[in-house]
């Protein structure tokens, strides 16, 4: 069964645009939690512009579901993550401008780099995934790495969804065909929401987990935030 977390990036930016505690990032995360989301997703960027590193130190404590954080492995992100030891680590290459995640890794370009890395946090006991376009030779790249999984940037799928989702899905199909081959984990994350999550997983049904925030913050504002979770949850049931 694919896993669900929810990031909520957003909810911390809604919070940051006043200053104070509203909404409480904590509060929502543990109700994410409560109405049946199976991990949490922050992705701390070093402005701060949404999560803060204190968001990280206090979430980890209290969340009694998977913790994710993702994010560029710079200096201060690394430090941050061996600190805290979450349960996955996920690493992203966004620029430190980057208004959201646009590219994956090119794992063979950044080998060395992304070893040392994957190396540093499995010594703390963390799973370690790397963020790649749908491209075999980056599966392949990411093992060769050390990363005990890959998270497929789900962009370009979201947005060629409406005009033709089999064409839109093969590039993704042939790249977890390919991490599967080679053992690695499947996670899958951007862009998905409830009009394209049952197809992804129906097609992928070994994807490990989806991190979904942006879209699921934005249904959250009309259905609530307990009855979206349901709906997402819903939604890859609804793939078997």
């Amino acid at each position: 069964m694919t896993r669900l977390s929810v990031n909520i990036n957003k909810i911390a930016l809604l919070r940051n645009a006043r200053g104070g505690n509203m909404p409480d990032v904590l509060k929502a995360a543990l109700d994410c939690e409560r109405f049946g989301a199976e991990g949490i997703t922050v992705h701390p960027r070093p402005d701060e512009r949404h999560i803060r590193y204190s968001d990280v130190r206090t979430l980890r404590p209290a969340l009694s579901t998977e913790f994710n954080i993702e994010g560029n492995p710079t200096g201060s992100f690394t430090a941050l993550v061996c600190e805290v030891v979450p349960d996955q680590v996920t690493l992203v290459p966004d620029a430190p401008d980057a208004l959201t995640s646009n590219a994956g890794w090119d794992t063979v370009a950044n080998r060395g780099f992304l070893t040392r890395t994957c190396a540093a946090f499995k010594s703390r006991g963390i799973r370690t995934s790397i963020f790649i376009d749908p491209d075999p030779r980056m599966a392949e790249g990411a093992a060769l790495c050390g990363a005990d999984r890959v998270e497929l940037y789900t962009a370009a799928y979201a947005a060629g969804y409406a005009q033709n989702r089999e064409q839109a899905v093969e590039p993704y199909l042939r790249t977890a065909e390919k991490v599967r081959e080679l053992g690695l984990g499947l996670n899958a994350g951007h862009d998905l929401s409830l009009e394209n999550l049952t197809y992804y997983i129906r097609t992928i049904p070994w994807t490990d987990e989806v991190s979904i925030g942006h879209a699921l913050v934005c249904d959250a504002l009309y259905e609530g935030l307990e009855t979206t979770i349901g709906k997402y949850l819903e939604a890859i049931l609804l793939a078997d």
